[in-house]
């Protein structure tokens, strides 16, 4: 029995040499050191090797001495990537509390962060104790997505909708005040009085270049003149008074003109005065827009605009049929949207 376990011990020992003398056999490379850090096309090398996100660190009690690289690296891991979304216009319809204070909590957050508002309406709604209003900001869609959550944070609000990418139907009111005389005598008219009555040109026009001691020199001229009614200004930037027929003619054209590009716009004429008309128009934001340069060169005396008021449509039930139709005219794909690859 004692033989024959030294006789397998001896088998084990003799394999085991032979194995150690083939490792000691086998070559080996020799080991190479890292290539030193010591030129600038280090940093571009590591960039291109470092793509992906390295494993994470491990774990250690005590803390050690970083390197350079391992400071890089998390920094640029560590710091988030700028924002590529392109200031769009949103729509924020808020439903809040018909209280006070509301609209300055509102619009307190908004400036807080720095949003300019471009527009805003409020009004109550058919239920007593329930407002709206109608918020245009301009801004990135995460910015503006944390203020959104921040204002249906507040008390009173009871939610806030986001209506940028809803099919909704928006519309602005404006009224404008336009004169019929012309742009001749806007100017006129702009000191006439609530009348809107232009001048009869008693008073001289300056240029803005003209000093003091000129316009002292014009005004002591006007007054000897004012003396000889039947002296005429020679002034060729005063306009000649016209007669009654001609001024009645003239206020009739351009009211006429006035009304047809009001029937163009949808628009309509409230209000007719001896100097000047109202016209009410209820239209888009681009529309309104389009209408005020349209009537910019008759002579606008006033202006005001409501704000952009939405309310989204609703839905029609459609057959499947018109399923092919309706994922053709879907939008454009936001391409930051999109998943990575």
């Amino acid at each position: 029995m004692f033989a024959l376990r030294s006789r397998w011990s001896s088998r084990a020992l003799s394999t085991r040499s032979f194995v150690c003398s083939s490792l000691v056999r086998a070559p080996s490379d020799p080991p190479r050191p890292p290539r030193p850090i010591d030129d600038s096309t280090s940093a571009l090398d590591y960039k291109i090797t470092q793509r992906t996100r390295p494993p994470p660190l491990p774990a250690t009690d005590i803390p050690r001495s970083r390197t350079a690289e391992e400071a890089v690296t998390n920094i640029l891991y560590n710091t988030p990537p700028p924002s590529l979304q392109p200031f769009k216009k949103h729509i924020l319809n808020c439903l809040v509390q018909n209280e006070p204070g509301v609209l300055s909590r509102v619009s307190g957050i908004l400036a807080g962060r720095g949003f300019n508002i471009d527009s805003l309406v409020v009004c109550r709604t058919e239920i007593r104790d329930l407002s709206r209003m109608s918020i245009v900001i301009s801004g990135q869609d995460g910015v503006v997505e944390q203020a959104r959550r921040q204002l249906e944070d507040l008390v009173p609000v009871w939610a806030v909708l986001d209506y940028t990418d809803t099919r909704v139907i928006s519309r602005e009111l404006l009224l404008v005040k336009v004169s019929i005389l012309g742009p001749e005598y806007l100017e006129d008219q702009f000191v006439g009085g609530p009348s809107h009555e232009a001048r009869r040109g008693s008073a001289p026009h300056y240029p803005s270049h003209t000093s003091k001691a000129e316009k002292e020199a014009l005004l002591a001229q006007n007054f000897e003149k004012s003396g000889h009614p039947e002296t005429l200004p020679t002034d060729p930037q005063t306009p000649l008074p016209l007669t009654a027929s001609e001024a009645l003619r003239l206020k009739h054209q351009h009211l006429q003109s006035i009304s047809v590009l009001a029937n163009q716009f949808g628009a309509k004429i409230v209000d007719v005065s001896d100097n000047s008309v109202i016209v009410e128009l209820t239209a888009k934001t681009n529309r309104v827009i389009a209408f005020l340069s349209l009537l910019k060169p008759f002579g606008i005396l006033e202006s005001a605009r409501t704000g952009l008021m939405a309310m989204p449509r609703t839905p029609i039930a459609r057959s499947p049929e018109d399923s092919d139709d309706i994922s053709e005219e879907g939008g454009t794909v936001d391409a930051s949207l999109l998943p990575p690859g």
